[in-house]
């Protein structure tokens, strides 16, 4: 679903060591159909080789305010009446306070300054840097001039920080920027997301719990919030920064992730169950740390609450969204739990060694009564975003029917 007005997308490039992941813009905005066109600032060139934007784009690449063959033409302006789109990835601390400041002192900010399309900045810095309040005075002022923002994200830095800074994902930057900034498929809904595992205690040092990484949910709720939702996402125990604009609780147990839920669950459009959580927990968790004594060693364990079910039963609740994760007979077992919990849609895959669990990519079979959509192997952000459109149009038809 592409809203950008036109087919003209004028790449600025500055000069963020994130600059090396700016020629996959240019290829996935190519795949899309746009015609793609790459300023480069003088730092940017030091980093990446005009070259290698020449030859993923097809087109000549400018970066000097003062070339006297582009110029003669206007260069500069033709080059900002031709963008429909004009995006800046990444966006260095630089470069945004140069915008804010309103100055014309390189051909990419001259540009800004001479067009009338849409500006969007995938800002890229060091965390503190981000942070610093000079920047975010900026970025503020930049804001309420219309200009859009795609991240930054939070995580590992090349300096060997970590925090808020990272420039988002190709990926993840072209899908926001297709978007056009309308309002999104699930604009104005409330959405409740569970991710990643639950852990069970067996005694102070041990516990029961599964594989997962939480890393599908969380890209769910990133994908859910980029759409336009206002998403709470409740998670176990999982090493993953929290996306954007996103209300986060942590759990540990199932009972834990049970109370949360239900207590927020009041008032939401939607619930996504894709968290693993433990069907089965110990009887009794011991106080103290169980020593090694005899050779074998019996654990009782006891049905945990079905969050799922609960959530499906509730009177007046919320369209709610399973996963199923097998290791054989996948669409009969996920089509019983569609049926069972009486669901209204469910994601299932295939699950083992080096499957699913903990990796980046996946593929799933997508059921509801009467419907099934496939969809092949490809990365868990992808996924999401595909699964949002699946959910929102089922949510649509579900809604009309009521």
């Amino acid at each position: 679903m592409i809203e950008i007005k036109g087919r003209h997308v004028l790449l600025g490039v500055t000069g963020s060591i994130a600059a090396y992941k700016s020629p996959d813009i240019v290829r996935r905005l190519r795949e899309y159909g746009f015609e793609v066109r790459v300023v480069m600032t003088a730092s940017a060139e030091k980093l990446v080789s005009p070259t290698v934007f020449q030859a993923v784009s097809g087109q000549p690449v400018r970066g000097d305010l003062w070339d006297h063959q582009a110029e003669a033409a206007m260069g500069h302006i033709e080059l900002a009446r031709w963008a429909d789109h004009v995006l800046i990835a990444p966006a260095s601390a630089n470069i945004i306070a140069e915008l804010a400041a309103g100055s014309a002192a390189n051909l990419l900010t001259t540009i800004c300054l001479a067009t009338e399309a849409t500006i969007t900045l995938a800002p890229a810095m060091n965390q503190a840097m981000w942070g610093d309040p000079a920047t975010q005075a900026n970025c503020d002022l930049l804001r309420k001039r219309n200009i859009r923002f795609i991240g930054p994200d939070s995580g590992s830095q090349a300096c060997g920080d970590v925090g808020m800074g990272r420039m988002s994902e190709p990926a993840d930057i072209v899908s926001r920027l297709l978007s056009g900034g309308e309002p999104g498929l699930f604009a104005g809904l409330n959405i409740l997301i569970t991710a990643g595992p639950t852990r069970e205690s067996i005694d102070p040092v041990r516990f029961v719990s599964n594989r997962s990484s939480g890393k599908m949910g969380f890209a769910l709720a990133r994908a859910a919030a980029d759409a336009g939702a206002r998403v709470t996402l409740i998670s176990g125990p999982v090493n993953l920064p929290t996306p954007p604009a996103i209300e986060r609780i942590d759990v540990e147990s199932t009972q834990q992730m049970f109370d949360a839920t239900m207590q927020r669950i009041s008032g939401m459009d939607i619930y996504i169950g894709a968290a693993a959580i433990s069907d089965y927990r110990p009887k009794t968790a011991v106080a103290q740390k169980i020593k090694k004594s005899a050779d074998t060693f019996t654990l009782e364990m006891v049905k945990s609450p079905d969050l799922l079910a609960s959530i499906a039963a509730l009177t007046d609740g919320p369209f709610t969204v399973g996963f199923a994760a097998e290791t054989e007979k996948l669409e009969q077992y996920a089509t019983d739990k569609l049926n069972r919990k009486k669901l209204d849609m469910i994601v299932a895959n295939l699950v083992g060694e080096k499957i699913c669990f903990d990796a980046d990519e996946n593929e799933v079979v997508v059921l509801w009564q009467d419907g099934r959509r496939q969809i092949s192997r490809t990365s868990k952000s992808e996924l999401a975003r595909i699964l949002v459109d699946v959910i929102a149009g089922l949510y649509k038809q579900a809604r009309h029917r009521a």
